[in-house]
């Protein structure tokens, strides 16, 4: 079997911009996966990196996807010590040759890494409150959730909407007092709308300066966050290690971490409690996997980041599977509501979620139908053998 057709898809209408590639073989198998840049700026960047990456994945074996992950990230030179956008297309390969893999032995992807360690997948909610920038609405949004049967959320305190619905995070590392007494006033009303009925999880996106950031943790502190996530900018090795014990709340980090070269770095700081590694960035499956057996000798616990389409999440759930010591993963189920949302999927797995868990997946592959017809006028690329 070899893969003899790549396709990139690219999706530019909406709020995200998904980038989906499928890899055909000469056996009439497809298999996808998704570059995790869809939101913020990048996706036409992976769409491109996907098409540079063709010339190395056509005419090789799927049936070993790890060759093909060594072939690029040892010959294509801005791999090594590399970002976002080619770590993002890397990812993208690799979940489509497991996807062709599993579904030619007739399994799961997470089946293939020996491991059935879970009955059932807890997840947690973000994307509740995007629509709202004053306190006590900003708040009172996360009654959805909690009536859902969500028994953990997150939320960026921090950030104030953009048009389009988007997020604009902290500018310059400083909020204005105005701003920063909002913050303050959003996590502590918040708490009194949670109660104790949820988990709160907070994401500063790396925003703060120090004399802000230590104010603020102490109210993280002082209401029982479950975890601060991105605490310092992601370049902040040092901050991670110099403050490290100072507060009393889990330090959750890796979203833009990426391979297991870098997320040693990362637990060599000594101050991350949860890892977050993404499926679609990190340089895909059997690399989350890796970082998550290395997170493990290092006493620290893995909560997979997620933030893309449903085919990210149906991704993401193969991964978690065959991860011996995750937290619930992240799932944004109301983002299907947005104006102009494109479901790249007929069958997502956030349609499945009863009481913040999901079943386990058992079909072949990544278990995923895509819609092609629905993504068909967002082809950017078409390069067969």
């Amino acid at each position: 079997m070899r893969i003899n057709h790549l396709k990139v898809y690219c999706i530019t209408k909406g709020e995200l911009h998904p980038v989906l590639v499928e890899l055909s073989t000469d056996e009439g198998i497809s298999g996808w996966g998704e570059a995790a840049v869809a939101y913020g700026i990048g996706a036409k960047a992976a769409a491109g990196m996907l098409a540079d990456l063709a010339p190395k994945v056509i005419g090789t074996d799927p049936a070993f996807p790890r060759n093909v992950y060594h072939e690029v990230y040892d010959h294509s030179f801005w791999t090594k010590g590399g970002g976002a956008i080619v770590f993002a297309a890397i990812s993208a390969i690799d979940q489509a040759l497991w996807d062709i893999k599993a579904q030619s032995l007739g399994v799961p992807v997470w089946e293939l890494f020996g491991g059935a360690f879970h009955d059932e997948i807890p997840v947690y909610a973000n994307g509740w409150n995007y629509r709202e920038d004053d306190v006590i609405e900003w708040a009172r949004a996360a009654e959805r959730p909690l009536k859902d049967g969500y028994t953990m959320i997150k939320t960026y305190p921090l950030a104030m909407r953009q048009p389009g619905g988007t997020l604009r995070h902290v500018t310059r590392r400083a909020l204005s007092p105005e701003l920063f007494d909002i913050a303050v006033k959003r996590i502590r009303t918040l708490k009194e709308v949670v109660g104790d009925d949820a988990e709160i999880l907070l994401d500063l996106s790396g925003g703060l300066n120090n004399d802000q950031l230590i104010r603020y943790m102490a109210i993280c502190e002082e209401i029982g966050v479950s975890w601060v996530e991105e605490p310092f900018d992601a370049f902040n090795m040092g901050g991670l290690r110099d403050m490290k014990g100072r507060w009393q709340v889990p330090i959750a980090v890796g979203e833009r971490t990426y391979t297991r070269n870098g997320f040693r770095n990362l637990l060599e700081t000594g101050g991350v409690d949860i890892v977050m590694p993404d499926v679609g960035n990190c340089g895909g499956i059997f690399e989350l996997v890796q970082i998550a057996a290395m997170a493990e000798a290092y006493n620290v616990r893995v909560s997979p980041h997620n933030c893309a389409s449903a085919l990210c999440t149906a991704a993401s759930m193969q991964a978690w599977m065959a991860t011996a010591n995750p937290m619930p993963l992240e799932t944004y189920p109301y983002f299907p509501e947005a104006n102009d949302y494109v479901q790249v999927l007929k069958n997502p797995p956030e349609d499945r979620i009863r009481n913040g868990k999901i079943e386990v997946p058992r079909a072949p592959g990544l278990g995923v139908e895509v819609d092609t017809k629905r993504i068909e006028p967002f082809l950017a690329y078409d390069m067969p053998a």
